[in-house]
């Protein structure tokens, strides 16, 4: 282990992390953002889930500093419902990267599935994929989520907590995939054609081995690239569907929910209630954004 790390750090890539401050910076926070939310049970606090901590004439408390009604037990106030404010933060931190990450893992295994079988295969396949992508891609992404997640509301109202999730991730999926399977696709275009393809056809090797063993490897780099980008629209966007009421369940909220719950109250004085999350939900996206732009930057050897 020690030595794949020392040799990470001595690549191309690792120098230019090393010599990166931007994407130092952004790793950093990154880490934490995430370390917090995986361990969210021993890092916060308080628990928010749990309904026997809550006192109500706890509710709508300022930060620690302030003056009039701050305390240390809540270092950030607390909410409408007297939930620690930090506590609600990293639990919801966590919940909308879950969301993001599998949605994103969804989309790419989906879109590198129809690009490697549309640039491979070629003929009507390929005609019919990329007039599905071009379909996929006339419609904003925004609007695709909202509908799926509300027709999915109004047909299952009572449906368990991981009903309403897979739903939601569904629906931040299907138009997610489009992307990767128009670069897989071009990328794909160009390795059928190489030698080392060739030679493997000569030898009766059979396509789905060619596309698995030999193509598919020399395919990743951009989808890696894209991914790691796409992780903070996906939370942006689980974020706005969210806030509009057709995201998480109310009983697990996330960023999105907990920013809308603060609106209500943010021309009433209690600005913590929504500054905080949205604070918290800036954080992750622009730190998972600049490493994206740097592992662009980073793997592309024209830059270099």
């Amino acid at each position: 282990m020690k030595n794949t790390i020392a040799r990470w750090f001595d690549s191309d890539v690792g120098y230019s992390f090393r010599t990166s401050p931007v994407a130092m910076a952004a790793a950093a926070i990154a880490f934490v953002c995430i370390f917090c939310s995986v361990f969210a049970g021993w890092v916060s606090p308080h628990n928010p889930a749990d309904l026997a901590t809550l006192e109500l004439s706890d509710a709508r408390l300022p930060p620690a500093w302030v003056a009039e009604g701050g305390t240390r037990k809540y270092l950030l106030g607390t909410d409408d419902q007297g939930r620690d404010i930090l506590s609600a933060v990293i639990y919801g931190a966590r919940i909308s990267l879950v969301v993001g990450v599998v949605s994103v893992v969804l989309s790419v295994v989906v879109g590198v599935l129809f690009g490697l079988l549309a640039g491979f295969l070629g003929g009507w396949l390929d005609t019919f994929l990329m007039r599905v992508c071009d379909v996929m891609l006339s419609f904003p992404p925004i609007l695709v989520a909202l509908l799926i997640s509300g027709v999915g509301r109004a047909l299952f109202p009572n449906a368990h907590e991981s009903l309403a999730f897979a739903v939601l991730i569904v629906s931040i999926s299907l138009t997610g995939w489009v992307q990767y399977a128009r670069t897989v696709r071009g990328s794909t275009l160009v390795e059928r054609n190489k030698e080392y393809v060739q030679a493997a056809r000569v030898t009766g090797v059979a396509p789905s081995r060619i596309m698995l063993r030999h193509v598919l490897p020399n395919v990743t780099g951009p989808v890696m690239v894209l991914a790691t980008i796409q992780v903070a629209t996906s939370i942006i966007t689980e974020a706005t569907l969210s806030f509009l009421g057709l995201g998480v369940p109310p009983t697990s909220p996330s960023l999105g929910t907990l920013i809308r719950v603060g609106n209500d109250y943010l021309f009433s004085g209690e600005w913590w209630i929504t500054v905080f999350p949205g604070l918290m939900l800036v954080l992750i996206a622009l730190s998972v954004n600049l490493l994206g732009d740097w592992l662009r930057d980073a793997t592309n050897p024209r830059l270099r």
